[in-house]
């Protein structure tokens, strides 16, 4: 229904708002713009293109950043030394690494993963570092008690407690990496649907824009939802955090 109520609005402003059709087209406007796109292939190839990217950048992510979380979470020098540096530079807008990026690797494939890289990374390990802290104090003593330690230790024991809060940071890092890759893309010719937006913009094709913008939420929704949203709740059912 309140979908319905936006929809609505939006038609209504497209039609009598102050701008004119071409600079803020309706819903059917937008729709056939979209169908146009995936009926030719440009939208399919530029969301293929896109989620491998994607794919790349949140993959080398999750591999640094949950270690470097573990890490920060039960060594104590670790946590003093590097926790300020991945805090101040979390605080840093991922599109501010693609000078760099560019600087460095070119207008290449590699920029734009680097900015993903960059954009969820840090996210990814506060979040896992948060969830090792929040860990209750009494099951490590119990494991210490018993002797687990080692790869026993983190496997068996720590990773598992501390899983909820894992998730909720990959969850929060795909979130950081989806968002930095739109950017990156946006800046130079990649093929992606960064440089359908661009196209849409250089050739004042409001309604091209605008679709795009719909398929990007689209996507984000639906990996959310159907991947992160379920795990999330699984895993906080199967720890009691939340009931059947």
């Amino acid at each position: 229904m309140v979908l319905v109520g936006l929809l609505g609005a939006w038609a209504l402003v497209a039609h009598f708002g102050p701008w004119p059709h071409h600079l803020f087209p309706g819903p059917r406007a937008v729709a056939d713009s979209l169908w146009a796109m995936t009926r030719d292939g440009r939208l399919w190839d530029a969301l293929v293109r896109s989620l491998g990217r994607l794919a790349q950048g949140y993959g080398i992510s999750v591999l640094i950043g949950v270690p470097l979380g573990l890490a920060m979470g039960r060594i104590a020098l670790v946590r003093r030394t590097l926790r300020p540096l991945v805090v101040g530079l979390q605080a840093l807008p991922s599109i501010c690494w693609l000078p760099l990026a560019l600087l460095w690797f070119g207008l290449t494939e590699t920029s734009i993963i680097f900015v993903v890289v960059m954009g969820s990374v840090l996210a990814i390990s506060i979040a896992v570092e948060d969830g090792v802290m929040s860990v209750d104090p009494l099951l490590l003593r119990v494991a210490s008690t018993y002797g687990i330690r080692g790869a026993r230790f983190y496997g068996g024991v720590l990773l598992p407690a501390a899983l909820p809060g894992i998730v909720t940071g990959l969850k929060l890092g795909w979130s950081f990496a989806w968002r930095a890759l739109m950017a990156g893309e946006l800046l130079y010719v990649s093929g992606g649907l960064g440089q359908l937006l661009t196209m849409g913009r250089e050739l004042m094709e409001t309604a091209q824009v605008m679709a795009v913008m719909v398929c990007i939420i689209l996507v984000g929704t639906l990996i959310d939802r159907v991947l992160f949203q379920t795990v999330e709740t699984r895993v906080r059912r199967r720890w009691g955090l939340v009931s059947g």
